[in-house]
């Protein structure tokens, strides 16, 4: 065989075809076991530490004198380190490694093609999570931009676009040798979110970073990638969860498929032009303002088609909804994603926008979309994979049950506060005759509930820690039991030989 023969098929990722479809689906979920492990475990690390770290963030807003574990004194815990720190960790530690997982595992499944030589994506994932820290902790220590979502210094970011380039490269791998039949809707967002992030990521860190633009060209390319990171790269992918796993797990196909199409195309065609939404009445020409706007409403194409196919699919199933932890996620992810781009276009309007923005209320909104919609689409994502990678069940349903309600509850608390709060702020920030004072005082009771309702969200995410490290921790000690025992064995076959 000629090298260049044999390099091709040593990431040829084609399963045996001959086997029975079963069969080829373990394969697919072998190939990915460890890797996905790593993903998952470290997404959750980072998703632990973000949310502690925008708790600390909310109880200084409120008691900025707090004693104790928050050390005053200490400059890497002051609040305008710890929001971009946290924020970081949620989008680059959490948000990201639950994509590689979620995204490889169900592109490879739906082109039934393997992953081969793990051990790129391994040092991959590696260095992405190095990667992540090293940006996290030179936000804490005072390096970086005043960009928000590019807060990292600019010598993060090759790291990072190399380790997603040895990651993402699978995902293409499978799609460009997948079994022959029909391209999924789920493949079609996965593909394009694998190829939109390094444009969206790279153009981003160009125009903030390496070559900063300036003036108002900075603040309008900061808020074009902020958009596009969020509705290029994490919501098709958190969509492309929710449409692979609600029939899966209902044993119907989606109602009114057709149309998911339209969906697709809408998302990319609107999603680039929606950035400048959030710099209405600011120092930018009328023009871009306008067509922001008009973008933003056109999305609300895809977030119809796609309320349509996920909340007509899951009522004709309701009661198997409740029975299914995966579905519970699933749908509660589907519901906020209608909300949340509901209330996204509302707020894109000038009359709104001149209440919403600068408050509290664009908090929630942000919230809304990360944790309610794309975290809670993740999870439901994680609990129907990880049994199937592993080969086993969660060790225990009632910190799957204690997740769901808690996260749930907290998350709800979290924006009631929020909107509710951020509304009456911008109300009182547009009347002259209210004193600054008085308004940050109003706003103490909305925040002790965000921060009740942060503190629910934290316990759900322990126990979804600590059920997946049981799981994960037992899978391993298996696995290691396994190897030893194939070692012992061939040690003896020897000896005996």
């Amino acid at each position: 065989m000629s090298p260049f023969a044999s390099l091709v098929a040593s990431v040829d990722p084609r399963p045996d075809t001959r086997l029975p479809e079963r069969a080829r689906l373990s394969q697919i979920d072998a190939s990915l076991r460890w890797p996905v492990v790593l993903f998952v475990v470290s997404g959750a690390g980072w998703l632990m530490l973000g949310t502690v770290l925008g708790l600390v963030a909310a109880v200084k807003l409120v008691w900025p004198d707090f004693p104790g574990i928050f050390f005053n004194n200490l400059e890497v815990l002051t609040y305008g380190r710890i929001v971009p720190a946290g924020l970081n960790a949620l989008v680059y530690g959490w948000g990201n490694n639950a994509v590689f997982a979620v995204g490889l595992w169900i592109m490879a499944r739906l082109c039934g093609t393997k992953v081969k030589d793990l051990g790129m994506l391994y040092v991959a994932g590696g260095v992405w999570n190095t990667g992540v820290l090293w940006g996290v902790g030179s936000i804490l220590v005072g390096v970086g931009t005043p960009v928000e979502w590019l807060e990292m210094p600019a010598g993060v970011a090759p790291v990072l676009a190399a380790s997603y380039a040895l990651i993402a490269v699978w995902a293409i791998l499978c799609f460009r040798y997948r079994q022959e039949g029909p391209v999924y809707v789920s493949q079609w967002y996965l593909l394009g979110a694998f190829l939109w992030f390094p444009w969206v990521y790279l153009m981003g860190e160009l125009m903030v970073a390496w070559a900063p633009a300036r003036g108002t060209v900075q603040a309008l390319a900061g808020w074009w990638y902020a958009q596009n990171a969020f509705g290029l790269w994490f919501t098709p992918a958190a969509l492309a969860a929710i449409y692979y796993c609600l029939p899966k797990v209902l044993g119907r196909p989606i109602r009114h498929y057709y149309l998911s199409a339209l969906g697709f195309v809408a998302l990319a065609m609107f999603t680039p032009w929606t950035g400048a939404r959030h710099l209405i009445y600011g120092p930018v020409p009328v023009w871009i303002q306008t067509v922001s706007i008009a973008a933003s409403m056109a999305l609300m194409l895809p977030v119809v088609v796609t309320a349509l196919n996920f909340h007509t699919t899951a009522w004709a199933g309701a009661r198997d909804v409740w029975r299914s932890p995966t579905l519970r996620f699933i749908v509660f992810g589907a519901l906020s994603y209608t909300v949340a781009s509901t209330v996204g276009a509302v707020t894109a309007l000038r009359s709104v926008s001149v209440t919403t923005e600068f408050t509290q209320f664009m908090t929630g909104y942000g919230a809304h979309g990360f944790y309610a919609f794309f975290t809670m689409a993740m999870f439901g994502a994680i609990y129907f994979m990880m049994p199937r990678v592993l080969e086993r069940e969660w060790p225990s349903a009632i910190l799957i049950h204690a997740h769901f309600w808690a996260t749930g509850l907290g998350i709800g608390m979290v924006l009631v506060a929020l909107y509710l709060g951020g509304w009456s702020q911008g109300v009182a920030m547009n009347d002259a005759s209210v004193p600054f004072l008085a308004l940050v005082k109003a706003m103490l009771p909305m925040n002790v509930l965000a921060i009740v309702g942060g503190l629910l969200v934290l316990l759900g995410q322990a126990a979804f820690m600590l059920n997946l490290l049981a799981l994960a921790g037992v899978a391993a000690a298996m696995e290691l039991l396994s190897l030893l025992a194939k070692a012992s064995g061939v040690a003896l076959g020897e000896e005996g030989a």
